[in-house]
Formats: C-alpha cells, sequence, structure tokens
C-alpha cells in the first residue's frame, strides 16, 4: 500500500469493470478509502447487475484497502446525491470524484433515435453533473476537492457517435466551468482523454499507433486527486493518457479575425472571409478519409 492519497475519500462511478476498476484499485492502493459506483449494465447500458461494484469492493479488501459499493445509475440526481451521500456516511468526507461511467449506442447521426441518443448524454454528462453537483456541495465547505471528469478525443467529432461526442464535448466544458466557479473554494476540476483497452475501445474501426492499458490511465487519475496536482494549480485541463504518453490538449481560443466597417454583408463575407479568417483544419476529416479509402481496399487504416 503507498500514501500518495492517504486519509482521502474517493468515489469513482463506472468503476466495476476497465478503466473505472483500475482507478478505484489505483486509489485504494495509495491509501484512498473509496466508493466503488457501477451500475453494472452492459456496453449499450442494459442489464444492470450490482455485482460488479461488490467484487471490486471485494478486491480492494482483500489488498488491505477500505470501500464501499453503490449501484446506482448516476443519470438520475438521487443516483448522483447517493454515490457523495454514501462517502460522506461511511468516511465523514468527500475528497475527489472521479466520474468513468459511460455507455454506446453507435448510429449514424441521419438514422440516429431519441433512444439511442438519450440515454447516453444522460449516462455521460448528466451522470457527471450529477455526481459534480452533489460532490462539490461538500468540498465548497471543505474548503478543498477534486472533479475528474471522463472525455474523449472523439470530442472531437465520429462519424457514427454523434450521442457519444456530443455528451464528451460537454463534459469538457462542464469541467472547465467547475473549474472556474469552485477555484475560490480550493476545489481543481479537470478531464481525462483515455486512450487504452477497455469493452469500450474493442470496437475503434483503427488501429491506434498509442494505445495503453487502464492502469496506465488510473496513474494520471491518482496523481490529480492528489495534493500534489492541487499545490501545482493543476486545474481546468484536458489530459490525454495513452500508455507511455500524456499529453494536454488547447484551451479554446480565438485564431483569427476580420472587421468590417459599416456591418457584414453575405457579399463581403464571401470576399473577405477566405483570405483573412479563413478556417481551421479539420483533422479528423483527414482520418475520416483515410478510413473511406483503406475499406474501399479491404484494409484497416492506422490512427
Amino acid at each position: 500500500m503507498g500514501n500518495f492519497l492517504a486519509g482521502k475519500v474517493v468515489a469513482v462511478t463506472g468503476a466495476g469493470r476497465g478503466i473505472g476498476r483500475a482507478v478505484a484499485l489505483a486509489a485504494a492502493a495509495e491509501g484512498a478509502r473509496v466508493v466503488v459506483n457501477d451500475y453494472g449494465v452492459s456496453v449499450d447500458g442494459v442489464s444492470p447487475t450490482s455485482e460488479v461494484a461488490e467484487g471490486v469492493v471485494k478486491e480492494i479488501e482483500a489488498a488491505g484497502g477500505e470501500a464501499v459499493a453503490v449501484a446506482d445509475d448516476v443519470s438520475t440526481m438521487a443516483g448522483g446525491q447517493r454515490v457523495v451521500d454514501t462517502a460522506v456516511s461511511a468516511y465523514g468526507r468527500i475528497d475527489g470524484v472521479v466520474c468513468v461511467a459511460g455507455i454506446l449506442r453507435e448510429r449514424m447521426l441521419f438514422n440516429m433515435t431519441e433512444e439511442e441518443w438519450d440515454p447516453v448524454v444522460a449516462t455521460h454528462l448528466k451522470g457527471t453533473f450529477t455526481v459534480f453537483r452533489a460532490a462539490s456541495a461538500v468540498m465548497r465547505k471543505q474548503g478543498a476537492g477534486a472533479l475528474i471528469g471522463f472525455t474523449s478525443g472523439n470530442h472531437q467529432g465520429s462519424v457514427s457517435q454523434a450521442n457519444y461526442s456530443a455528451a464528451k464535448g460537454g463534459v469538457i466544458s462542464l469541467v472547465r466551468s467547475a473549474a472556474l466557479g469552485l477555484n475560490r473554494y480550493g476545489v481543481t476540476a479537470n478531464a481525462v482523454a483515455p486512450v487504452a483497452r477497455t469493452r469500450m475501445s474493442a470496437g475503434v474501426p483503427t488501429e491506434l499507433a498509442e494505445m495503453g492499458e487502464p492502469e496506465d490511465v488510473a496513474a494520471l487519475v491518482v496523481y490529480l486527486l492528489s495534493d500534489p496536482a492541487r499545490e501545482q494549480g493543476v486545474t481546468g485541463q484536458v489530459y490525454t493518457v495513452a500508455g507511455a504518453k500524456i499529453a494536454v490538449w488547447a484551451q479554446p481560443r480565438e485564431l483569427r479575425s476580420a472587421y468590417a466597417s459599416g456591418g457584414w454583408t453575405p457579399e463581403k463575407i464571401a470576399e473577405i472571409l477566405p483570405g483573412s479568417v479563413g478556417v481551421d483544419p479539420m483533422p479528423m476529416l483527414e482520418r475520416v478519409e483515410a478510413m473511406r479509402r483503406a475499406a474501399a481496399e479491404g484494409s484497416r487504416p492506422n490512427a
């Protein structure tokens, strides 16, 4: 057992499998008491069971740690609140929350149904909000805490996961909003965009050049939960971890601008915009075209 998180209480959603499980185990191994939350559903969000959360608790206890299971659906306000209430009830405080829970329902945008959109956005985005909301109320009074949301490189866009991409983009904006609003209370907020072998990454249609394991992601999360991360001013950031690589994403900012005296007309925009403002090339479009060509040739492209 380590002591990087000694004395801290951490709640992890989606902690029954994959990255969430690795985070829960790593946090416990570094001295944290852990609330293990998992609704126990399959990748598409159906067939819930409480056994997966309880199984991780047993693993933590067998290794000498302390943990408690909560098999609630965090896409509901009551479920998110129960995760935090369980931490406070069992251990007296909540020092960090890590929102990993997520599902997939793939479909092209022009065929996507409400039943395929709503649960994905609810699990990823609202599920992060419900836990952040409940935890931040406690952390504000404590004067300290860490909120960690999980996003994806797909926040740039996706061919057949508009629901997932929209939710993951929303998580980033939620994290940045939390960082701005809670900084004065000593609470940090960051997002992680993992590249690791999990149930959800198994169907990625490209051979990823940089691919890690859930344990790689867990190491970064433990750091973000720690006092050194807070003391070093790490907040409002989005990090990718892919095996041996850790990268930080740029903050949104304007690239170029143009001004028109007397106001804009469509004709004036058509004349000025291409040369003065232009476009910011979309790397994902190049990937999509490479995938399309590879599919036509019967191969699988590298990403």
